[in-house]
């Protein structure tokens, strides 16, 4: 049977088993590839997106857990070209590969709408769950320290 998804402002009728990860259904039936596949264990965070304000790992949620929520991916974030973490992510040349950037950006989005001036300790453990294997860590705190200043999150 099919259920409603509210997916960065637009309703989505789709149709899946109730077990089926929100990560294949914004990839593969939405075609929103910018929320990245890393682990399939929610354990890297590439996948992070926000359910009803909240980072959640994508690849961990099921189709069931979704429904009824306001799902935010890195597109719906980036609509907004102003958004201050995107600028910021620019202005301290963040990404090295990039792979891992839309997880980083959801999850400080996420911790930046909790807590506006987070010190270098709330930082540090909200981020600590999406990895990064080219270690541009330093730059990532740079940019949610740039953004933070900035005024955060819209």
């Amino acid at each position: 049977m099919p259920a409603t998804l509210l997916i960065n402002g637009t309703k989505h009728e789709i149709e899946a088993s109730d077990d089926t990860p929100l990560l294949w259904l914004l990839r593969d039936t939405l075609g929103l590839t910018g929320t990245k596949f890393g682990c399939g264990r929610g354990l890297c965070g590439a996948c992070t997106v926000h359910l009803d304000g909240e980072a959640a790992r994508a690849c961990v949620t099921s189709f069931a857990e979704a429904q009824g929520k306001r799902i935010l991916t890195i597109e719906g974030l980036a609509a907004n070209e102003s958004h201050p973490l995107l600028r910021a992510w620019i202005a301290e040349q963040v990404p090295q590969c990039g792979y891992c950037q839309p997880g980083q950006i959801m999850q400080a989005a996420a911790l930046l709408a909790q807590t506006p001036r987070p010190t270098d300790a709330e930082l540090d453990d909200a981020m600590s769950s999406v990895l990064c294997r080219c270690g541009t860590y330093l730059r990532i705190r740079r940019a949610i320290q740039h953004a933070a200043q900035e005024g955060g999150v819209r």
